[in-house]
């Protein structure tokens, strides 16, 4: 359900053309929701990927590797379903829609169990994808994935023109989520992992509360972590009055959350990598993929934004049917916030896998402490851009300065000077690509959408041809050799 960020963005335009604004902040409001449920997790996810990590160097790794797998999916079926049955008597005594200001919206109540409980069913599948990662074959789920998303997206587009249904549209995005769990884990999962198949367990319950408070650590980082990402839309839901707000509230922190997801996206398979790294011993191998690995998450989050920067406003523009207005101030605060904090989502990543959960609950902890705290004292006065301050403070102090800083200090032989190698890549590419793309917007005239295609091609080239030396295998390999270790 991460990529699930990136697939919200291209339904905006049809959603505006067939919704009201009230109604698009709704669903806006119950995606977020539906990804804070993920939470429910509680880190099993994380627990499960250190296990398998470490049991590929023990004797008889795929019949303990099986026999953990089945008894931890009995935990997760379990979990599921009194999850379940607690939401549907939480939703019938507390309305979501009464909470969250949305008593006018039609089917809000149904279309919010409906994403709330088809996140919960999905949960299982995490177990899987966690045996993917461990078994270098992570490119399958993503590709898995990525096609419930895309068929998620075809289903809630006919949905939406055919119905207008916001319940509609739940049901098309959460059947399809649905449907690939269920193939993950019943079909795909035994096919290319046999010793999963016939496993007859029956764990106690000694053992299932076990694993959940193993897994404590890294379900609470998690759920900081989708609570700083998901959180701020209902917040500014239930601070500010505005429909309007709301919704160009959620839209500029979506493309700041695809920004997030894209990283998270790539440190994935390098974070199951150090793990692997991590738990051998192989330390001086464990060190140069970090460096290497940091300064490519730095440089992918760097292009990406000083590429969202200048021509934000003209897709805005053209992404809401200029319904709704630019604020430059609340964009300029996420975008240079979430490239800034990138290299610390590797650290965060490193730290899952490689068993680090005392450091995640302190940081994570103080995180989401100050996350709230400045929530509170900086939306009600300031609206949407006080939610954006306090994310990107919390993100910038706690993460990228506490818990990024002790990985670092522990990993690298040359801390200070990686740091100081990062921000010299921030600084060069963000402003870079930002001065490039704010001088063609000037030389460019005209509106509408070939104008934004020949400003976005136009920097291309230009980008492509300062970044040219990098094609020159003897230049690449230079600066790869220059990232301090």
């Amino acid at each position: 359900m991460a990529l699930g960020v990136s697939q919200q963005v291209l339904l905006i335009p049809v959603f505006l053309h067939f919704w009201t604004s009230d109604v698009l902040a709704a669903w806006l409001a119950i995606y977020a929701a539906g990804s804070l449920v993920l939470i429910a997790d509680g880190g099993l996810q994380i627990r499960a990927i250190n296990r398998f990590l470490a049991f590929k160097a023990s004797v008889d790794c795929d019949g303990r590797t099986g026999q953990f797998y089945a008894s931890m999916m009995r935990v997760y079926f379990s979990l599921v379903t009194m999850l379940a049955a607690l939401l549907l008597i939480a939703a019938w005594l507390l309305p979501p829609s009464r909470v969250l200001g949305f008593t006018a919206t039609v089917h809000f109540n149904a279309a919010f169990v409906v994403i709330a409980v088809g996140t919960l069913i999905v949960l299982p599948s995490n177990l899987t994808s966690a045996l993917y990662r461990t078994r270098g074959t992570y490119a399958r789920a993503i590709w898995l994935q990525s096609a419930a998303m895309f068929f998620a997206q075809l289903m809630q587009l006919l949905a939406v023109i055919a119905t207008g249904s916001l319940l509609a549209v739940a049901v098309a995005y959460a059947s399809v989520q649905v449907f690939v769990a269920i193939y993950l884990v019943a079909f795909d999962g035994p096919r290319l992992f046999p010793h999963l198949r016939g496993r007859r367990v029956s764990p106690s319950l000694r053992w299932c509360f076990g694993q959940i408070r193993l897994g404590f650590p890294f379900g609470f980082a998690g759920a900081a972590d989708m609570a700083l990402l998901n959180a701020p839309v209902l917040l500014v839901s239930v601070f500010v009055s505005g429909r309007v707000a709301i919704v160009q509230w959620a839209l500029t922190r979506v493309i700041a959350g695809l920004v997030r997801v894209l990283c998270l996206q790539a440190t994935l398979p390098l974070s199951a990598e150090l793990g692997h790294d991590h738990a051998i011993g192989a330390r001086e191998r464990l060190r140069d993929l970090y460096a290497r690995g940091s300064a490519f998450v730095t440089l992918l989050a760097s292009l990406t934004v000083s590429a969202l920067l200048p021509f934000w406003p003209d897709f805005l523009a053209l992404w809401t049917h200029g319904t709704i207005p630019y604020d430059p101030f609340l964009t300029i605060t996420l975008l240079l916030g979430s490239s800034a904090a990138a290299p610390s989502i590797l650290a965060l990543g490193y730290a899952n896998c490689s068993n680090q959960g005392d450091l995640l609950v302190r940081t994570k902890g103080i995180q989401l402490a100050l996350f709230v705290v400045l929530s509170v004292l900086l939306i009600p006065p300031m609206g949407p851009l006080g939610a954006a301050i306090a994310i990107v403070a919390s993100d910038l102090l706690i993460q990228s300065g506490f818990m990024a800083s002790v990985i670092i200090r522990r990993t690298l032989r040359h801390p200070s000077s990686h740091v100081a190698f990062l921000a010299a890549i921030w600084l060069t590419v963000v402003g870079g690509g930002w001065v490039v793309g704010a001088v063609i917007r000037r030389l460019v005239p005209g509106t509408g959408a070939i104008h934004l295609v020949a400003e976005c091609a136009l920097w291309l080239i230009v980008i492509g041809l300062l970044a040219s030396p990098l094609a020159i295998k003897r230049v690449r390999n230079g600066l790869i050799a220059a990232v301090p270790r």
